[in-house]
């Protein structure tokens, strides 16, 4: 197959699209508004994570939201804005919080991690990648009964999907942890997850991807789509016009601005995490989830990442010290000797991740645009699905047959 193809956007979704692409014998174009060295796929918690199979619109979720929709530091924030496509989109995640929508989605959820997880490994071992990757798995820590409860029938539901989950005793906790102290009630443990440090991948596959071929357009922002009886023609950039005979929509949060230039109705919510890196000796080998705080922890190469909270306020890039304030109090409060200095806070970044109402991502071709495939709306297992993203994307342009059935990521699905 020899096709011209643009994909928009640079994050880990667009790289591995090109990389499967470029596989399949296209000519693969780049074109990213930044330069390629920030955002949602550098500052994230690294994490390869079939653990992570209820979707973040399960039920509950929305009451939970509106009681912290007045507490800035809460581990989800949604800011009311008086936005159509803001309401539109709340109404369809408020309709989503349901037992319904859990049970569609964990199935697919968990094809895309597994199919995700041996992707990385494919890759890393194929194309003699460095990056860090490691297979600990996660920890779950609770500080309450309440929690623990909830993780501990949550590792219940992952156990009967045939994944490695299991509750652990606070003896065998410090086993897996023997150097660092916890403030916890106890802990849930998912063996079958693995983890990453994130710009490291991301550079291997830059680096990759420039010498097999593929075009790079950094810091040039796609302004315009020229359509024509259901097929885009070309885009415009603010500065060229580029042509090609198809085009991957991976612009993350931005890809619902794009999006509506072609009419298509795609909801999607930008959801600012943050990231403290911390190279103090902390003693933590093993990734955890904070339960009730929500924070990820993980040991990368050479610091340790506090990251987390869910902050639905528009696509903007500032920086609430409220929330980064909201991690680090939370990483004293779990590992009480640990401690993250003013200069780790003020050294912290902010990623945008594009939520979709039912926590599942768009992935395929829209009815009204034939040469158009999406990848966008990964919430926050971007990380944990951009190489079975990329090979699904590659699947659908080259018209094979799917590695994985792709039927829930249709984005013209109704909520």
């Amino acid at each position: 197959m020899s096709k011209k193809v643009i994909v928009i956007g640079g994050g880990v979704i667009g790289l591995c699209s090109a990389y499967y692409l470029q596989k399949e014998g296209c000519q693969v174009t780049i074109v990213d508004q930044s330069n390629l060295d920030a955002g949602a796929s550098y500052v994230n918690a690294g994490y390869l994570s079939p653990s992570h199979i209820i979707p973040l619109s399960a039920p509950g979720v929305m009451k939970k939201g509106l009681k912290w929709m007045f507490n800035s530091s809460s581990p989800l924030y949604i800011k009311p804005r008086l936005e159509q496509d803001f309401l539109k989109w709340v109404w369809a995640f408020n309709k989503s919080c349901s037992p319904t929508n859990v049970a569609k989605a964990i199935p697919a959820i968990k094809s895309m991690t597994l199919l995700s997880q041996e992707l990385y490994e494919d890759i890393r071992r194929n194309e003699n990648f460095s990056f860090h990757y490691e297979n600990k798995g996660l920890l779950i820590l609770c500080q309450t009964e309440k929690v623990l409860e909830e993780e501990l029938k949550t590792a219940e539901i992952a156990k009967a999907e045939g994944l490695d989950a299991k509750a652990i005793s606070l003896e065998t906790l410090k086993h897996i942890e023997p150097n660092v102290k916890m403030n916890i009630k106890g802990a849930t443990y998912y063996e079958c997850d693995s983890h990453s440090t994130p710009h490291e991948f991301m550079e291997d596959m830059k680096a990759h991807l420039a010498a097999v071929g593929v075009q790079f357009y950094k810091n040039e922002k796609v302004q315009d789509l020229e359509v024509s009886k259901g097929k885009v023609i070309s885009i415009s950039t603010d500065k060229q016009v580029l042509n090609a005979d198809e085009f991957v929509l991976a612009a993350g949060s931005w890809s619902y601005l794009l999006s509506k230039k072609l009419g298509l109705n795609l909801l999607l919510q930008a959801g600012k995490g943050y990231r403290i890196n911390t190279t103090q000796s902390t003693g933590i080998t093993v990734p955890a989830i904070l339960a009730e705080a929500k924070i990820a922890v993980t040991p990368m190469n050479g610091f340790t990442r506090f990251a987390g909270t869910m902050e639905i306020a528009g696509i903007n890039h500032t920086i609430n010290k409220v929330r980064v304030e909201a991690i680090a109090d939370a990483a004293s409060q779990y590992y009480p000797e640990i401690t993250l200095n003013s200069e780790e806070k003020d050294n912290a970044a902010s990623g945008l991740r594009p939520v979709s109402p039912d926590g599942l991502p768009y992935i395929g071709k829209s009815s009204k645009c034939e040469n158009l495939t999406i990848a966008t709306g990964h919430a926050m297992m971007g990380w944990s699905m951009a190489t079975a993203t990329g090979k699904l994307i590659s699947e659908i342009i080259a018209d094979k047959t799917t590695s994985i059935p792709v039927t829930h990521f249709n984005p013209d699905r109704r909520f």
